[in-house]
Order: C-alpha cells, then structure tokens, then sequence
C-alpha cells in the first residue's frame, strides 16, 4: 500500500470509529492539503484555516504556559470543528454535529492524528540515494546547489543585491 492510500486508509478508519465526524482533512502544516474528505466545504481552505487556527491557539499555549497544544476546539452553532496536531509537520481536523461526544472523538481523533503524523513524517523524509549526508565539519561549504543557483541569469547583481528588470 502507498503512502497515499495509508493516509487516506487512516482517514476512512476515524471516520468508521467516529461516525459522527462529516468531515476530516489532513494538512500539512503549512497549511497545504494533503488528504480529507469534506462534503459542503472546500478541503484547500479548511487545510489552510485548520493550520492558522492551530498556529494561534499553539501561541495561545506558550503565552499563558498551559505547555504543548492538544488540540482546538471550535463550538458553532451545529456543530465542532476540532483540530489536532498530527506530528510535528501535519494537522488533523475533524467536523462533527453538536451531538457528538467530544471525549469519545479525543480519544479516537488523538492516536490518529499521532498516525497520521508518521505516516506523513514518512513521506517526507528523503530517500537515502537523494539524501545529503551532513558534514561534521561546521565550517565545511555548503552543497553546490543553492537556491540563488537557481534564478535566472541577470537578476543577481554582481554587488550582491537584486537587480530590477531595466536596471543595470
């Protein structure tokens, strides 16, 4: 099974043992979508909200020292929308109606998301043919790729600063 499918497998999964939830989606944590099905709703920007969301309420957390974000909850007038941290690098967010036992979506939502998050981590983790072993010397170069290796020629000024199209 790809990774894809283990995600989306994960997803299905939660949504078996919470059949409440109308919705779930996978974002990374930049707030790009990476899997979920959510009915009524556009998944790209729940993914993105659910990131924000997770943002403020993580500094929230860290103003008032109550330690690491387990989730946020969002109470609506039919429903909740709770947001889990999947991971270091992924947000879980589910929906679900008023009636829903929220100890009960804990419970199940928290292992997922905890799946979910290394599921993800696995994906994103670089081969080791394409892998760059770092260098134990600190003062070594860097790789010869870099991203201003990459812009086009002109626009990198010989005196070190961007150089507008037109200008010389």
């Amino acid at each position: 099974m790809n990774t894809d499918a283990a995600l989306l497998a994960e997803l299905h999964r939660l949504r078996r043992a919470v059949p409440e939830i109308s919705g779930a989606v996978l974002a990374a944590a930049d707030g790009l979508l990476v899997a979920g099905e959510l009915p009524g709703a556009d998944p790209h920007h729940v993914a993105a909200l659910s990131a924000a969301g997770l943002g403020i309420g993580d500094r929230f957390a860290q103003l008032v020292g109550h330690g690491p974000l387990r989730e946020s909850v969002v109470r609506c007038a039919e429903g909740w929308i709770v947001v889990y941290p999947a991971g270091e690098d992924a947000i879980l967010t589910t929906v679900v109606p008023e009636e829903t036992d929220l100890g009960r979506l804990h419970a199940e939502a928290r292992p997922a998301a905890a799946r979910l998050g290394a599921l993800w981590n696995a994906v994103r983790q670089p081969t080791v043919a394409t892998a760059i072993p770092p260098s134990s010397d600190p003062d070594a170069p860097l790789a010869t790729r870099t991203p201003m290796a990459a812009l086009p020629a002109g626009l990198w000024s010989s005196s070190g600063g961007w150089r507008s199209q037109g200008r010389q």
